[in-house]
């Protein structure tokens, strides 16, 4: 079930009247893209729950106004492809007067077909979703986030990592967020703004039925599926450790089964491995162990 990974949905862009609750001056604000559903809004919920002042995106008016109704929640209408609503929710927030400590990149969407059977449309809009949606609103508020000196967190999936069948044009959106969280990394952390990319395994969202809707390539069955999957609890939780950890971590993976996490390090050792052999500078194997053991050096032990 890798390929049913979780994301949100995408979304709009103009500033609602929504319940801020009793937000204090003090909290630290946090825009979250894609928080109607799924990883979105359970990360609203916890982050809204634990004291930090959350502007919530979200496309529909009825998402909207039960956003705006939590606590600490300010509901904002952001569609991620459209840079006029990015200006206006950009124009929201600085009017709020709180700055912004961080970004939460999370609004994305999923397609179900290979690549050479996706259509330029489709494919089109899963770029425009998860690749530039993110980049759009990186670019609008660095400024602030640089300002704060505060944090961007990119949802990506260890989809951006394992090579399957059949959704070829969602993996190399997720693979790029790799590149792009790693890269951004290195050229914001002079200003001093830290970046990480949450990489999440099959968890459940409303990803599967809205690509029903949208294009109609998965079956009942994937519905059935579907609805055996965890919560995104963890996935929550992840997302406010990078966002509040003195050190964060550059990739968090968060995973509901040791099935997913050994098929993604597995993945990544065979990679390594490809890269390696049959050239004029491959090492051998002691010599990989060698740097193996110098890059666990200060490594975070097993989690409970």
């Amino acid at each position: 079930m890798h390929r049913m990974i979780l994301v949100s949905l995408m979304l709009a862009a103009v500033p609602l009247g929504s319940n801020a609750g009793t937000a204090d001056q003090t909290q630290k604000a946090i825009l979250v893209t894609g928080a109607s559903t799924g990883i979105g809004r359970k990360i609203t919920e916890r982050l809204a729950a634990h004291g930090y002042l959350v502007y919530a995106g979200a496309r529909k008016e009825i998402d909207l106004q039960a956003l705006g109704a939590i606590s600490n929640v300010r509901a904002v209408r952001l569609d991620v492809t459209k840079t006029e609503d990015i200006a206006a929710a950009m124009e929201f927030v600085t009017k709020g007067d709180r700055g912004l400590y961080g970004l939460v990149n999370n609004a994305g969407i999923y397609t179900d077909a290979p690549v050479i059977d996706t259509s330029p449309e489709e494919f089109d809009l899963v770029m425009k979703v998860n690749v530039y949606g993110p980049y759009r609103m990186a670019k609008a508020f660095a400024p602030l986030i640089k300002a704060s000196h505060g944090r961007i967190v990119n949802i990506g999936s260890i989809s951006g990592i394992l090579n399957e069948t059949g959704s070829g044009a969602y993996q190399m959106s997720k693979h790029a967020m790799e590149t792009f969280s790693a890269t951004m990394a290195q050229e914001l952390a002079p200003s001093g703004v830290l970046v990480s990319i949450v990489e999440p395994g099959s968890y459940k969202s409303e990803i599967v039925r809205n690509t029903i809707t949208r294009s109609g390539t998965l079956t009942q069955k994937d519905l059935v599926d579907w609805a055996k999957l965890k919560e995104p609890d963890d996935v929550a939780a992840a997302v406010e450790s990078a966002l509040s950890e003195p050190r964060p971590k550059l990739r968090y993976m968060v995973v509901p089964d040791a099935e997913q996490a050994r098929d993604t390090i597995k993945a990544q050792i065979e990679q390594l491995v490809q890269l390696n052999e049959g050239q004029p500078y491959t090492y051998d194997r002691a010599a990989l162990i060698k740097m193996l053991d110098s890059a666990l050096v200060g490594a975070r032990p097993r989690s409970n």
